[in-house]
This record gives C-alpha cells, structure tokens and sequence, in this order.
C-alpha cells in the first residue's frame, strides 16, 4: 500500500509540474473528492447513483487510420493513447466511407440501403434528412431516462424543423447543421453567392457565440457546461462530434509548435488540429472526473471515415482514403474507454461496426428494442468488455445503386448474379468483396507528405487489366488489399455475389433529391436553416375544403 500511495504521490506531482492536471482544474479543494462532491442544487449525499451508465460518444471528423500515437503517427496523441491503452482498442472496426453514412448508421443502427441515404452525403442545398420514420439512439434513451445533449456537427439533414437533432431526440444542440465550414467564423459557402452562417443552439442560429473562437474549443467549452450543470446521479448521454480534422485545414498558432519539420504545409496544419483535438478530449475527460461521471461512464471514441490523403490525413499502411470502400476509406480509429469494463488494457480483433453501437448502448442503458425496428447492428458489449467471440460475421459496406457505373461492368461478369457495373462493398467472415468502381486505390506512404506540396510520387499503384470490375480479398491474412484473389476463388466470388443480391432485395429507393433553390441563406437571414414549408396553395384549397365540408354538413342538418 506504501508503494501504491508513493506512486499515486508522484502521478500527481509530474501532472502538476507539467501543467496537464491541477487542483484548480479538477475543482476539488483539499481534502474534497468525486465522492463527496455534490450535484448542482442537491444536499450531500442526497440520492444515489444510477445503474445506467453515463455514455460519451467522440466522433472525430477525418481522421487517418494512421493518425494517432498508438498506430506509429508522428502525431502526438497522448490522450488518445493513454485513454485507448487503458481501455479497449478496436482493431477491427468498421464506419463508412464519408460523413452522412457513418452518422445515420451509427444513429440508427441500419445500413444506410435501409434508409434511403446509400448514396453521397446530404448536401447543404438538398431537401433531405435521415427519414422521419426512423427512431434514433437518443429518443430511445430518452425513454429510460437519459438526458440527451449533442455538441458539435449534425449534418443529417435541416431543410424541415422535424430534421432539426432537438426534434431526434436531443434536449439540446449546439453546433453546425453541415458537413464543413469555417473554424472560427462558421461561415459555409456551397457555390459562388450561396453562402451562410452555421452554427446554432438548439433550433436558432447563435450569433451570441460568434466571438471567432476556434471550433474544437468552443464546443469543448460547452461539453463542460453541460457536465457542470448536470446531475451526475441521472443518467447522460452526450454525443460530441467534433468538426476537426476535417477541412478547411485550420487550427491556433501554438498547436503548431512541435510540427514546424514537416515540411507538407496541408500535412504540418493537419498535425496541429489533431494535437488540439487531444487536448480536448484530454479536457473532457478531466470535466468527467471533476464533476463526478467518470466511475460511471463510458467513453467511446471513433473516427467517421478513413484520411483524406490531399487533405493531410494517413491511412497507412492501409490502401485508398475517405470516399473509398477500400480498407483506408472505412477501416476506423476507435477505442472503448470505461471503468465498467471487464478487460481493461486490451485489443479487440473482433469484427465490429458502427451500426452496433445502437444496440449495445440502449442494452447498456437498460432500454428496450422495439422487436419491429429491423435492425442491421448487434450488442457487442461483451464482445468489447469480456473479449467474447463478436455476434457479427458480415458487414455490407454499402451498394450505391446511382453512382457512377463501371464501363467493363456487367450480369456476365458477376456470373449472372449480380452487375458488376454497380458500386458495392461486402464483408463475410475473413472475405471482402468489391464490384464496380470502388475509388482511388493507391497505397500513401509517409514519405509521400516529405515535400512541401501534395506529392504522389511515393504512392504505390496497381495497374488493374482492363475491364475489370470485381475484386476479392481475405482481409485477415491480406489487410492491406495487396493479393486479389478472385480468379482463384470463384466460387467465393459467387458466394458473396449472392449475398449482395439477398441484401439488395431489402433496399429501400435512394433519396438523393436535387437541390432547391429555396436553401439559399439569403432567403433565410443569412443563415443555413430549414427552409421547407408547405405550399400556400395547398393550405388554402385544404382550407377551402374544409370549409365546403362544414357548409355540407350544415345543409344536411338544416334539411334534417
């Protein structure tokens, strides 16, 4: 025990000399604990905690499966990869290739051929959402209880309020409704003149935050808000999803301090937002213990989709980037963070996908599952916290019927199973399958950001022959997609043929509308926001409807 109480002595003296930890930071003064510590307004020891678990989902924006400490990164992360270390890694987990996808999966559990949205993302400009029929993780946590709070970037769609995230479950929002925009103005321009403010609080545009504060600050700010007046007894939800490390390629002068020899300015500015990011989360975990939610919380962090390489991100050693159904497009940081788990400080290589999160996390919060939602996720708490065998042996990647058709792509080509012109992406057990125009397929090494400009000399190309459109590989033994197997195994080609078919037979029709000129932001104040609202002519004829039914029905009881 002496030795125990002499380190603990010396964690503490190192964190205070270097500035990462204080007394004042953590808000306990001497001889005042987490445990003694009251929530807002309430007596000592009033109440007693709740079995639910506090849940803090990070979605990170961009991120390179490379970028970050623990996977070789000349990034430093060390919150990162002290939170990671201590918890659980995921190894073998799963998002989707660009933002939109991977956030409506996550929110509802469903593979995006289920939701209509298997194609792009939701642009700035399209009347479109995540489909009102479709119940989200808060509004499920809503009903045990939970307090459900989001911080930081939507875009699932906001051209009606009933898209808005307080209308899907939230209590409250703070953050921006698009893809991406400006760090410290959050000013968005989605063509020449169609431009806007996005950033708001709740379901009103916050031009009382507009003081030029950089993003992954701001809403680092905020979760802390949220957490000071919160009772940590009931139990919270707080998704943040942060805008970092995505483009505009921006961040404060001092993160820059440690990344003046990279030479690759997009590489060197990219290196400074994902310093700060750690710093964020380093301070959001500190907010957790100082307010009392840590001992019952669990962390998760996850990137949305893989680097982009022109934009500073790394997958390697992995092949393609963000936008791309090869492994560097959708193959994902993420680690399980939590003092609830079983197997503290170990690695999961168990198959895992976003869209499990929806219903580990209702499980976990003693919530319950409508046996009607059809879900394409599973519960894989146990698979996480106990390192048991994972439920899942599949993960369809996506089948984007409208994206743009291979040329050499035909029914002849997939043995008549399936049309090898569409854009498709399937994982069964240790084989994945592509067909049709799976997306940039280089390798990009560190050495490609050496120079000071995008350099694509370093990056390693497959000349495929011409006409081809299916490609298989056993990701286990081959996970950087060297060795194309589906020559030599046609039969496995078949096989996963047919499960594509069997999953396209439950796709529900694309939305992917085209934009309406109505989105301007001039037309709304200056700032990006719902614009849809029910034709005038309609109102009035259902009006006027009405009214010769009410007449009608007059005439018929005067006749009576």
């Amino acid at each position: 025990m002496l030795a125990v109480g002499v380190l603990a002595g010396l964690s503490v003296l190192s964190l205070l000399t270097y500035g990462y930890l204080s007394w004042d930071s953590l808000g306990l003064g001497p001889g005042e604990t987490e445990a003694t510590r009251t929530g807002p307004g309430e007596e000592p020891g009033a109440g007693g905690p709740s079995s639910q678990p506090h849940i803090i989902f990070i979605l990170a924006d961009d991120q390179g499966f490379r970028d970050v400490g623990y996977h070789g990164s000349e990034i430093r992360t060390p919150t990162l990869d002290k939170l990671a270390a201590e918890g659980v890694k995921l190894e073998n987990y799963y998002v989707q290739p660009m933002c939109t996808p991977s956030r409506s999966q996550f929110i509802t559990g469903k593979y995006q051929i289920h939701t209509g949205l298997q194609h792009s993302i939701i642009r700035p400009t399209q009347p479109n959402c995540l489909p009102l029929d479709n119940v989200t993780l808060p509004q499920k946590l809503k009903e045990v209880g939970y307090s459900t709070h989001m911080v930081g970037k939507w875009h699932l769609g906001f051209y009606r309020r009933e898209c808005m995230p307080t209308q899907r479950g939230f209590d409250t929002f703070f953050g921006s409704l698009l893809g991406s925009g400006d760090y410290y103005t959050h000013f968005k321009c989605d063509s020449p003149g169609i431009c806007g403010y996005d950033l708001y609080e709740n379901d009103n545009a916050a031009w009382d935050h507009d003081n030029g504060i950089y993003s992954t600050q701001m809403y680092t700010q905020k979760v802390q808000q949220i957490l000071a007046s919160h009772n940590p007894r009931k139990p919270l939800f707080l998704y943040i999803a942060y805008q970092a490390v995505h483009s505009p390629l921006q961040a404060p002068g001092k993160y820059f301090e440690h990344y003046r020899s990279i030479n690759n300015i997009n590489r060197r500015r990219y290196a400074a937002m994902l310093a700060c990011l750690d710093e964020a989360i380093n301070n959001v975990t500190l907010a957790l213990k100082k307010y009392g939610y840590y001992e019952n919380s669990i962390i998760i962090y996850s990137s949305d989709n893989g680097g982009q390489p022109m934009a500073g991100g790394s997958n390697w050693p992995l092949r393609g980037s963000k936008g791309t159904y090869w492994e560097g497009g959708i193959r994902a940081v993420g680690f399980v963070h939590s003092p609830l788990l079983k197997n503290k400080g170990s690695v999961c290589k168990e198959l895992v996908h976003i869209t499990d999160w929806f219903p580990t996390l209702i499980t976990l919060a003693e919530g319950q599952i409508d046996e009607d939602i059809q879900l394409d996720g599973y519960d894989i708490w146990e698979t996480i916290s106990e390192g048991r065998r994972s439920p899942r042996v599949d993960i369809l990647h996506n089948i984007d019927p409208i994206y743009t058709k291979a040329k050499n792509g035909s029914w002849a080509a997939g043995y008549g199973i399936w049309n090898t012109a569409i854009q498709s992406a399937i994982r069964v057990n240790h084989w994945k399958l592509l067909t049709g125009n799976p997306g940039y397929s280089d390798w990009v090494p560190p050495q490609a950001f050496s120079n000071a400009g995008p350099n694509r000399w370093h990056n390693e190309r497959v000349s495929w022959s011409a006409g081809k459109t299916v490609w298989l590989f056993n990701i286990t033994a081959d996970p950087y997609e060297r060795v194309d197997l589906s020559a030599r195994y046609p039969d496995v080609v078949k096989q996963l043929l047919r499960r594509l078919s069997q999953f396209n037979k439950t796709a529900v029709p694309v939305r992917y509308p085209p934009k309406d000129p109505r989105s301007n932001p001039k037309l709304n104040g200056g700032v990006w926001g719902p614009w849809f609202k029910e034709d005038e002519k309609k109102k009035k004829s259902d009006k006027s409807k009405g009214a010769n039914k009410q007449k009608k029905n007059k005439n018929k009881k005067k006749a009576n």
